[in-house]
């Protein structure tokens, strides 16, 4: 029955986009994020009016303004009286959001990004492991000795060995009491987990170096040696991540 044809007691269905504007605002946003991360909307530019933003998506301006609100909320745009939205330096992205930096990851062929991604969690979890060997009790060696000597067992099956290596170093963090540097650590990392450009290889002999340095930290934090315990975080971080790397050819920014 069309519009015309309905009963004058029927009641009719809006459409999918007036029932759901708070999923068209995300998908708007989301695309809007892609766009200036990719350089479409370049900073110290603005973005288009609203009548063409509503004209590009096809949504109402509700759905438009509502999208504006979240780019500011990520830092990517300001709203200036008289000059329109305009578009930030990347200096003040949230790269800490979902959106920017999966973008910002997908466009940076000199994986520099993903080198200051591997940078910050190398400090945090230094330090998480330096507090762990300090205050962590028998519970937290037998945990960690017993993820070590299954990760020996499992380094024909990388996907196996890749959730036992999380388990590892998240029960460090977690006995290092900083909720807030773990916090930080697995957002990071949940942003990259699935990314192959992260991930990098995944052979045998790969696992297998992986696990040396495991067991290192394992033997040192057991030993209550917190200055061993962090160096060899930093030393296991930093190598696997060059590992996983080195298919590519770009320089490497890693710095101490």
């Amino acid at each position: 029955m069309t519009a015309s044809q309905e009963s004058p007691g029927s009641v009719s269905v809006p459409p999918a986009w007036v029932r759901r504007p708070a999923t068209l605002a995300k998908a708007v946003t989301a695309e809007l994020v892609e766009r200036i991360v990719r350089g479409v909307h370049p900073s110290g530019t603005p973005l288009p009016p609203e009548p063409v933003l509503c004209e590009t998506f096809s949504v109402s301006r509700t759905v438009v303004r509502e999208a504006v609100k979240i780019l500011q909320e990520k830092g990517l745009v300001q709203v200036r009286q008289g000059a329109g939205t305009m578009v930030t330096p990347s200096t003040m992205w949230d790269m800490l959001d979902e959106l920017v930096l999966a973008a910002t990851i997908d466009m940076d062929e000199s994986l520099g990004i993903l080198d200051d991604l591997v940078v910050t969690r190398r400090l945090l979890e230094s330090d998480m492991a330096n507090l762990a060997a300090r205050v962590a009790g028998e519970d937290t060696f037998e945990r960690l000795r017993t993820l070590v000597d299954r990760m020996d067992e499992l380094v024909d099956d990388h996907v196996a060995y890749a959730d036992h290596d999380r388990a590892f170093h998240d029960t460090i963090m977690q006995a290092s009491g900083n909720r807030i540097a773990r916090g930080v650590v697995r957002a990071l990392e949940g942003q990259v987990i699935n990314t192959a450009r992260y991930m990098g290889k995944t052979e045998r002999a790969l696992c297998v170096a992986s696990n040396r340095g495991h067991r290192r930290i394992y033997e040192r934090i057991a030993a209550h040696d917190p200055d061993g315990a962090a160096e060899a975080m930093f030393t296991h971080i930093t190598e696997a991540w060059l590992v996983r790397r080195s298919a590519s050819s770009t320089p490497v920014r890693l710095q101490r």
